[in-house]
């Protein structure tokens, strides 16, 4: 081709595109003007105009533009009527080349004459593409075969149209921003050019139908991975001809001949989604052009599909199959972290963070196919979905409208996930075409699965770093490792984390196994794990720091604190029912799960829904435990009678002053997405709750069959960022062992702060940054009720909210602030903690601490008698029946527990949500190494690590 011709077809494209930009501009204006039912005729009209524009070209230029058409002639399910029905075309054949060239070309590639290769060839083509012609033929030895022969001087049309789709793509991205597919072209222009070299295609073929198994019989068809389809066999090959093995099938687009066989066009899409599935996910080498063109259906019962054209194909490398398969089963689980964390792994990188939007992106990604006579629904909810994601990002960068139009929140894009993508789209368009319906979720589950499991069931037996690795501080430790080992293989923990304080000192810290079930990282010491109701354990120790700094008192009245809180027959609960359990609010909100999960997540609203409810039994009259209620009342008082964010409070009471920053939230901050842990229900422990009684001690809405409900939903919902991100102190704490075993170790010891954390865990503990910042409000609520003066002037103290307290003598807070709204009327202030110079005081004064928490001594009243909780924590008691010390456990297996008289504390976090086996051979094996009494609790759990009683939940 010469440069005169190059220059001519180049700027034909680039009239035809500038073309075809103009009258859908022009259109957009107008459509401003005129009514909507006259806009849509108008549309119509525009799309068949310039699809004929399109096909022309294509047609006229016939290389690489013929592919591009063949693509966009499948996707039914997001372009317009017109485009299909004339685009669909190119998808049966172009006009054919001349029978010479044909020859020519197998005659100079073999070296030897037609009659020398062949007993009989066709002269009429089976097919014409845009690179080759297809013939039949008949080999010397009478085996029917196809011979694949490509054009004469198509590599230099390809070359070039290549750099024109490349120019074009560039200026689209420079006119409309939001339409930016440089990503896709720049893979297109590295993969395509193989598609000239035969020899490749033919290697390609055989490597593909070894990996399907073709020439193998399957005897297991209930495997969820099994493939059944066909593909040629190659019996030769130069860099120009290819002759494979002849199959006699129907063409996909041949309604009417399939119809006729009776083929079954919904079975046909799925096994050839089955078999995509199969080479993306297990094999890492997949054919990237899956257009109708390039499949056959079988005319012999079962009718398989045939696969033919594997000139384009991709290699993915084992870690980036494995942040594939990550990726599809953190958007089918709504895994939000395990999303990011495949995202970080394949190289995907975000300008910001937008967690929700990146998932529900993924989602529409992964999203079951829809006809094509649905084109206008999917379209419209396409347009609205990005229309919310742009209007997110706007607002989160603070950007005009023409700003966010340009404004890209990719900042690295992989180029080994262009092909998959484009896979995915020819997929999802050939079903459309087909008006058939695929569940992409039920169909790749099994394959992505297979990909991650090998590397994560019986982890210990094939990775020696499955306990991480890290000096053992005691033979205790060394023997619990052994014991973790066999957990893993029998499969009873996913991932944990196990830390124990004895006297004051870390003789325990040791991790073991994964992040997740889909996540095959390794547990490190400063992984996030969510431990559910232990959380209430932290949020209690919170109350209870307010009282010993006189910011509360547990006999008052939560109304005098909260005024708010005072209606509805809730004027005569006090704090200390609260935190017993006994405040009759235990179903409070317990309907949120079924009226919108999320709601979750809004403080506010459930703070207010928490005032505005209604006792049904009478303060102190009837122990029912608060499951989900608790956190917000509590987290109500910490805030009204501190008069600072919840957040703040926790920070000032434990995380500064135990040095354990990065490593215990209620509410995560964005940052600390790598090391969080992923929940992962253990379905034949759910099973044993199904023949429990009902417990005197649980609330309607929280007996055994509710439970088994909650388990089985909890850890996708509290999987989600969004989620994780909220403020529920009941329920979504977020720490490591280690963190939450010092907290316990420096409540053993009536708050008394250990000796820094052992210098041989590493990381080490609080090294991980953390600078919290809150925007608190300048003017607060009036506050009503008898208020001590102290509390009044915190609420009415602007700027310094850390207020010093007779009972606080030494605190060393600093604290600054600064206004950072130009609003007035909003005036907020951003308090910035830092924390205490020296840490080494007391985070109790009152030297009866322990008999608070337990509601014993002088707080004995303050209780249910002989009930299983303190006030705010769970009592523990040996098996003859006296008490040894308290802690709280979380529905899932973590805890975390003391025994004051032994001065030991131990946590145990786990992501494999069970009731209680596993935590209880831990927590066992533990104790009797140490010679401690084993918690009644945790006595029941047999050695084998069954469940011989009522399960763990609180």
């Amino acid at each position: 081709m010469g440069w005169g011709n190059i220059y001519k077809r180049r700027m034909k494209v680039c009239s035809v595109a500038l073309m075809i930009y103009l009258d859908y501009k022009a259109l957009q204006q107008r459509e401003k003007w005129i009514s909507k039912t006259k806009g849509a005729t108008l549309w119509e009209s525009a799309h068949e105009r310039n699809a004929k524009r399109v096909l022309s070209l294509i047609i006229e230029l016939e290389g690489l533009w013929v592919k591009l058409g063949q693509y966009l002639s499948t996707r039914a399910d997001v372009l317009p009527e017109a485009y299909i029905s004339l685009l669909k075309q190119l998808q049966d054949s172009l006009p054919p080349r001349p029978l010479e060239e044909v020859c020519r070309t197998i005659q100079k590639e073999f070296g030897k004459s037609m009659d020398e290769l062949f007993l009989d060839f066709v002269k009429v083509p089976l097919a014409t593409a845009s690179i080759a012609q297809v013939h039949r033929a008949t080999l010397l030895n009478g085996q029917e075969v196809v011979v694949k022969v490509q054009h004469e001087g198509i590599k230099t049309i390809i070359l070039e149209d290549l750099k024109n789709a490349k120019s074009i793509v560039d200026w689209i991205a420079w006119a409309e921003p939001q339409f930016n597919f440089n990503p896709m072209i720049d893979e297109w222009c590295k993969e395509s050019p193989k598609e000239l070299d035969f020899n490749h295609e033919a290697e390609n073929t055989r490597t593909v139908s070894k990996n399907l198994g073709c020439k193998t019989k399957c005897d297991d068809n209930t495997r969820a991975d099994r493939v059944d389809v066909l593909i040629p066999e190659v019996i030769q090959s130069t860099e120009k001809v290819i002759i494979s093995e002849f199959m006699d099938g129907i063409r996909l687009n041949d309604i009417e001949s399939l119809e006729a066989f009776g083929v079954d066009k919904q079975k046909v899409i799925e096994e050839i989604t089955r078999a995509y599935a199969h080479q993306i996910y297990i094999d890492g080498f997949f054919n990237g052009d899956p257009h109708p063109g390039n499949f056959l259906v079988s005319k012999e019962p079962p009718h398989r599909p045939v696969l033919l054209d594997f000139g384009l194909t991709k290699k993915l490398s084992s870690s980036f199959k494995k942040a594939l398969a990550k990726m599809f089963l953190a958007s089918a689980e709504g895994d939000h972290v395990a999303l990011l964390s495949a995202f970080a792994e394949m190289g995907l990188k975000l300008r910001l963070d937008i967690p929700e939007q990146a998932m529900e992106i993924t989602s529409v990604f992964f999203r079951s196919t829809t006809p094509a006579k649905e084109y206008h629904e999917t379209m419209k909810s396409l347009a609205d979905q990005r229309t919310k994601n742009m209007k997110v990002i706007q607002d989160k960068m603070q950007l005009n409208k023409k700003e966010v139009k340009r404004f890209n929140p990719v900042d690295a894009f992989p180029g080994d996930i262009v092909i998959f993508a484009r896979v995915l789209n020819l997929l999802r368009g050939l079903s459309s075409t087909m008006n058939v319906r695929i569940v992409y979720q039920d169909i790749m589950r099994p394959f992505a699965e297979s990909v991650l499991q090998g590397n994560i069931n019986r982890g210990p037996m094939v990775n020696d770093q499955w306990v991480y690795d890290t000096p053992a501080h005691s033979d205790v430790e060394a023997k619990l490792r052994q014991l973790l080992v066999e957990m893993g293989k029998n499969n009873k923990i996913l991932g944990v984390q196990v830390c124990a304080y004895k006297d004051g000192e870390v003789i325990i810290d040791t991790a073991a196994g994964v992040l997740g079930r889909y996540d095959p990282r390794p547990v490190q010491l400063d992984s996030l794990f969510p431990v559910f109701s232990v959380t209430k354990g932290i949020t209690a120790g919170m109350l209870h720091w307010l009282a010993d700094t006189g910011k509360l008192k547990l006999e008052e009245n939560v109304a005098n604190i909260w005024p708010e809180f005072g209606s509805n027959r809730k004027d005569r609960i006090k704090v200390h029912h609260v935190l017993n359990h006994t405040s009759g609010l235990h179903n409070a909100l317990a309907d949120i799960g079924r009226e919108n999960p999320l709601l979750m997540a809004d403080w506010e609203e459930c703070l207010n829904r928490i005032a505005m409810s209604e006792p049904e039994t009478e303060p102190g009259q009837e122990h029912f435990y608060h499951y989900l209620s608790y956190g917000w009342i509590c987290g109500g008082i910490v805030e009204r009678a501190s008069g600072r964010k919840f957040k703040e409070i926790l920070e000032e009471a434990f995380i500064h002053p135990l040095q354990i920053e990065g490593e215990m939230y209620i509410g995560i901050p964005p940052g600390v997405e790598s090391r969080l842990a992923t929940l992962t229900p253990d379905t034949e422990d759910l099973k044993k709750l199904s023949g429990l009684s009902s417990r005197t001690d649980l609330p309607s809405s929280f007996q055994p069959d509710n439970i088994i409900q909650l388990a089985s939903v909890l850890p996708a919902l509290f999987n989600m960022l969004n989620i994780r991100r909220a403020i529920i102190p009941a329920a979504n704490g977020h720490c490591s062992a280690r963190a939450l075993a010092r907290y316990y170790a420096a409540l053993v010891d009536g708050g008394v702060v250990p000796p820094p954390h052992s210098s041989s865990s590493k990381p080490a503990l609080g090294s991980n940054p953390h600078i919290p910042k809150y925007p608190v409000q300048s003017s607060p609520k009036k506050q009503k009720g008898s208020r001590t003066k102290k509390v009044a002037a915190a609420f009415r103290c602007r700027t310094n909210k850390y207020e010093q307290t007779p009972q606080d003598p030494d605190q060393d807070i600093v604290s600054h602030s600064r206004n950072t709204s130009n609003d007035s009327d909003t005036g907020l202030t951003e308090v910035i903690v830092s924390p205490k110079k020296d840490n080494g005081g007391k985070l109790f004064s009152n030297p009866r601490i322990h008999d608070a928490f337990l509601g014993v001594g002088e707080y004995a009243n303050l209780v249910k008698p002989d009930g299983n909780f303190g006030l705010g924590f769970k009592r523990y008691r040996s098996t003859d029946g006296s008490l040894t010390g308290f802690g709280h456990s979380g529905m899932g297996g973590s805890t975390g527990f003391v025994d004051i008289e032994n001065r030991f504390a131990i946590a145990v976090t786990v992501n494999k949500m069970t009731f209680g086996a596993g935590t209880g051979r831990i927590i066992q094996f533990v104790c009797s190494e140490l010679n401690i009494p084993v918690p009644e609790d945790y006595s029941k759990f047999a050695e084998s690590g069954s469940d011989a009683g009522k399960p763990l939940i609180n």
